[in-house]
């Protein structure tokens, strides 16, 4: 856990003495946490992780609780996105020729990978809602 602790000192470019000064954290409650006597009580480790704007959970396993939470993708689901978005992009395009138009404007080439790329972002968020949707207890920690 310090080194998550240390990793923010030295993103920050601050020292363990200012962070003590600046959040009521002893020092030797700091110097306690690094030896691995201790821990910080939770009021204390919350006083740190607001000062370096994370969450105590950050601050414990250097990992965000949405992360935990957000539902990893198999090489299948990833497969599965790509046939949808090449499926939807075929779609878009083949009306016999005829150009994409947004606003009146015909697309050009880079804004067709602009929004291809969109797409792909929008189908993964919707497969990654629907993992945790009809799937609840798979995807728990």
């Amino acid at each position: 856990m310090y080194e998550i602790f240390s990793e923010l000192l030295h993103k920050y470019g601050v020292t363990p003495y200012k962070v003590s000064k600046e959040t009521g954290v002893s020092q030797s409650t700091l110097s306690d946490w690094k030896r691995g006597i201790s821990t910080p009580k939770l009021d204390k480790m919350q006083k740190i992780a607001d000062y370096f704007g994370v969450s105590v959970e950050y601050l414990m396993s250097g990992v965000e609780q949405e992360e935990l939470r957000k539902p990893k993708l198999t090489s299948k689901d990833e497969r599965d996105i790509a046939k949808t978005v090449e499926g939807l992009m075929e779609r878009l395009e083949s009306n016999d020729g005829a150009p994409l138009y947004f606003n009146g404007v015909e697309m050009t080439p880079e804004s067709k990978i602009l929004f291809e790329q969109q797409l792909k972002s929008l189908v993964t968020t919707v497969k990654e809602i629907n993992k945790v949707k009809y799937n609840p207890n798979k995807n728990k920690k």
